[in-house]
């Protein structure tokens, strides 16, 4: 009996308990284009994306998550912003996927070290700027940074999951707060002053 090749979408979401988890990525559709997205809720066999495009029933999705790393699967339901998919995996790969998916839900928790996994900085010059993904620019104060993300004074909030640059730095929106937003970066650097320089 080919065990792998069943299709049980009903029983897979029975199966795999989902946690809630705030992890960023992009995705391809079929028509190879890229979109940034963050996972709200995810299982060893399933996810739901935020996104902002949302494909149909049926299609194949390509993820490159966070933390994760990449997983590819089928969309199973479209709802207003953004889509829940299927995770195609091994029974070996999904093992791995619900290690790292509870380390991820426990991290928030607990807040584990790796959640503020570098020491915070006030830049000298906190004035910045952030551009958004149509090219606008909004003046912005830099509350802290941190290697691999910052706290950005700013009246208007871009969505969660939106993929901006804020200085020369490509980052994503990952949590709002009364007086702005929460950004983490695209890539970790390694140095305070790469960051300095470049905001």
């Amino acid at each position: 009996m080919k065990e792998g090749r069943r299709p049980l979408p009903k029983l897979d979401r029975r199966r795999f308990q989902r946690v809630k988890i705030n992890v960023l990525g992009r995705f391809m559709l079929s028509n190879r284009t890229e979109y940034p997205c963050q996972v709200v809720d995810m299982s060893p066999g399933g996810a739901a994306l935020m996104t902002p495009v949302s494909g149909t029933m049926g299609e194949k999705v390509i993820a490159y998550l966070d933390h994760i790393g990449r997983i590819e699967g089928e969309i199973t339901r479209v709802f207003d912003g953004g889509f829940a998919m299927t995770v195609n995996a091994s029974a070996r790969k999904r093992d791995k996927l619900a290690s790292q998916l509870t380390w991820l839900a426990n991290r928030h928790v607990l807040n584990l070290p790796e959640d503020r996994r570098h020491e915070r900085i006030v830049p000298r010059n906190p004035f910045s700027h952030v551009i958004l993904p149509d090219g606008k620019e909004l003046r912005c104060r830099i509350i802290d940074v941190s290697l691999s993300g910052a706290a950005v004074a700013l009246e208007q909030r871009p969505p969660l999951g939106e993929a901006v640059t804020l200085g020369r730095m490509r980052a994503r929106v990952v949590r709002h707060f009364d007086e702005g937003i929460a950004l983490e970066f695209a890539a970790a650097y390694q140095n305070p002053d790469v960051i300095t320089n470049n905001l």
